[in-house]
């Protein structure tokens, strides 16, 4: 797993006026109650505190809501950053991935980032440093896929879980991986099962190769398609030609630099992941 440069932002502010958590979100429809992952996470650190405080948290939305881009996970785990580095509470990253796996399953790579080989659910994350850069478009028709239904069809459309090939199997052995090593072994599993259903997805990974994709695949269950290019301006001429499509289109520096959960000092308390 791989994080690229576009990213949704939390705000954190404690509020001594009151007692409670309240959550905003901004730029999509989300619920803010238990149904969130945000509020969620807030809850775990809050039992952890020894005093009863007001917090309020502010999530703006950049990545579309049912893309396959991680964005709930992510989220999920700058909260849990950001209230234990507010409050002080002294959770250790070991402790904040085991309650990330709560969460769901791409949690815990998040504490990780940029770069990490994820196998099991999820909870085994191994941190390597990707040599080289790549950029990436990523293109949301605009349809949802819920995960939950991509799961059951990918279970009904095979009859059993394929093994690692080995090449994949010793991937990150030295800590460092190069995108010359990947690129050719990548692929996803969903894409055989969702195609029939949303023949979107083959329309648009067919203009990004055309338009120089190094590859174009769907980005974990979708409904979001990535294309991976060598150079920016590789990318910007493939964005124009699929900008007339109604998608929703964002672009990303992919690197060992890349975005991983920051957090700002507390007059500015701001964690991106």
């Amino acid at each position: 797993m791989q994080t690229v440069e576009v990213a949704d932002e939390l705000v954190c502010r404690l509020k001594r006026d009151r007692k409670d958590l309240r959550v905003r979100v901004d730029g999509a429809a989300l619920p803010t109650d238990e149904r969130n992952l945000v509020t969620r996470a807030a809850r775990l650190m809050l039992d952890r505190a020894t005093r009863s405080v007001g917090l309020e948290i502010h999530l703006r939305k950049v990545l579309p809501l049912g893309g396959g881009l991680g964005g709930g996970s992510s989220d999920a785990a700058a909260t849990l950053l950001a209230v234990n580095e507010l409050l002080q509470l002294g959770v250790t990253l070991h402790e904040m991935q085991a309650l990330g796996e709560r969460l769901g399953s791409d949690v815990p790579f998040f504490f990780h980032a940029p770069a990490a080989i994820v196998t099991g659910r999820g909870e085994s994350v191994k941190p390597v440093r990707l040599i080289g850069e790549r950029w990436v478009l990523l293109v949301r028709p605009p349809f949802q896929i819920q995960t939950r239904w991509a799961f059951g069809r990918l279970a009904e459309s095979r009859q059993a879980e394929p093994p690692l090939p080995e090449r994949l199997r010793a991937l990150g052995e030295s800590g460092e991986v190069r995108w010359g090593d990947i690129i050719p072994l990548m692929e996803n599993d969903f894409e055989a099962a969702l195609d029939p259903t949303y023949p979107a997805f083959r329309e648009i990974k067919s203009r990004l190769r055309s338009a120089g994709a190094e590859v174009a695949l769907l980005s974990g269950s979708g409904s979001t398609v990535f294309g991976l290019f060598k150079t920016e301006r590789e990318m910007a001429r493939a964005r124009v030609s699929l900008d007339d499509q109604g998608h929703w289109i964002a672009a990303g520096r992919a690197s060992s630099e890349s975005l991983r959960c920051t957090w700002n000092n507390p007059s500015a308390p701001v964690t991106v992941c």
